[in-house]
């Protein structure tokens, strides 16, 4: 943690994970204090995209923690500084410091932000006691009691595992690696769940699924940080970055080394904050749901879209179930993350998690061994010997023993 700024009325510090630490001192630095907190939340609930969050506040101490907003701008002219407080008082707030010293660069998205609220009014003051009352804290809705298991198997003929999972906790503290098994409420952290599918000659493609996870565990802690409560306006463009930045990451280590030439992965996530769930996807790994029974009798509901000739053909009803399993071209892929594909725009979307639901991520070694029905079976009505296991362990065992012709993998997530 390095020193910012240490003047009469405060000290800045800047965290090694990149959130910024405010101390209030000198005169007035209660009232200082309590005015940043409550302007903050303010605009947070007004969705202000240009100003830090508020991730953490001390009263007794009379600090704050918020996200990083950039770098302080050394140069504008007065036009472009109006312009920039007088949108800021589009969304009720106004800056009674409105000078250039307040406006930051942010590079992650090319924005300019405003900074340092200790000096600001907001316009109109009944609506902020209602939003934060005596508090001044929001309230964070639907938290479900989350329960996930994780199993990776390298199958029966492949020497190497090129299949990766991943299961992360990310909250303002920072990134922690969650266990094969596990539960907790999603209350004050988000969860992160993802499956990729690694190919490419030789042992590139254990290395292209490495690289996919990686990044998940580089990017998304920081875009967490830097996103608001209000994920579902930003967190699928937060996804589709992340996407490319790891579609871009395979083909320039292919065009480095021909060892690597046209490695690539699927990769399949979700994001679960409270009870939204945010996912993305490319290639032909698979994300479901499992749930109440839809109105033809089926409950397991795959969300994911194959990236195949074959899953076009299925989407478009030209062909049913049992006829993609045994088609020629099942496992030529049409979109994947590298691989020499140009482009590998995700597939993204976002719903509600409901109670007694569950999700599955799996790779094409799952749906080579078992039907959809049987994945539906294995985890809602499993015999005695198969309800001994884990509900993953339960997928991917089944499915090595049916078929295990590919690396199999599945991360079942239960609400």
């Amino acid at each position: 943690m390095f020193e910012a700024k240490n003047t009469q009325r405060a000290i800045v510090r800047i965290g090694y994970d990149g959130r910024v630490y405010k101390l209030f001192q000198g005169p007035d630095a209660k009232k200082r204090f309590e005015t940043e907190c409550r302007t903050l939340l303010f605009l947070e609930d007004r969705k202000c995209p240009f100003v830090p969050r508020l991730l953490d506040c001390n009263p007794d101490k009379l600090e704050i923690v918020t996200s990083n907003c950039g770098a302080r701008v050394e140069h504008m002219g007065e036009d472009r500084i109006k312009e920039i407080f007088a949108e800021l008082e589009s969304y009720g707030v106004k800056h009674d410091d409105p000078f250039l010293r307040n406006i930051t660069y942010r590079a992650t998205d090319g924005r300019f932000c405003v900074i340092d609220f200790e000096f600001s009014t907001i316009l109109d003051q009944s609506e902020a006691s209602r939003s934060h009352g005596e508090s001044g804290l929001v309230a964070k809705e639907n938290p479900r009691d989350i329960q996930w298991s994780a199993m990776t198997h390298v199958g029966k003929l492949r020497p190497n595992n090129e299949d990766r999972f991943l299961a992360m906790l990310v909250d303002k503290r920072g990134v922690r690696y969650l266990g094969k098994q596990g539960a907790m409420n999603t209350k004050d952290a988000d969860l992160l769940f993802a499956v990729a599918d690694g190919m490419g000659g030789e042992r590139s493609g254990e290395l292209a699924g490495k690289i996919a996870i990686d990044n998940i565990t580089q990017i998304l802690p920081q875009a967490y940080l830097n996103c608001d409560h209000h994920l579902e306006d930003s967190g699928l463009d937060i996804l589709k970055r992340l996407y490319s930045a790891i579609h871009r990451e395979l083909v320039k280590l292919g065009s480095y080394d021909p060892l690597c030439l046209n490695m690539g992965s699927t990769l399949t996530l979700v994001w679960i904050r409270r009870s939204l769930v945010l996912f993305a996807h490319v290639g032909d790994s698979r994300l479901y749901r499992l749930g109440k029974a839809e109105k033809d009798g089926r409950r397991l509901i795959q969300v994911s879209e194959d990236h195949t000739f074959v899953g076009w053909l299925r989407r478009s009803g030209k062909i049913n179930e049992r006829e993609s399993r045994f088609h020629p071209r099942k496992n030529v892929l049409a979109k994947a993350l590298g691989a020499g594909n140009q482009y590998a725009e995700p597939q993204v979307g976002s719903f509600v998690l409901e109670p007694s639901e569950s999700l599955v991520l799996c790779t094409d070694g799952i749906t080579e061994g078992l039907w959809d029905r049987a994945i539906e079976e294995l985890i809602l009505y499993p015999d005695s010997e198969a309800a001994s296991v884990n509900p993953a362990q339960r997928l991917v065992l089944t499915a090595v023993d049916e078929s295990g012709k590919d690396n199999t993998t599945a991360v079942v997530i239960q609400s």
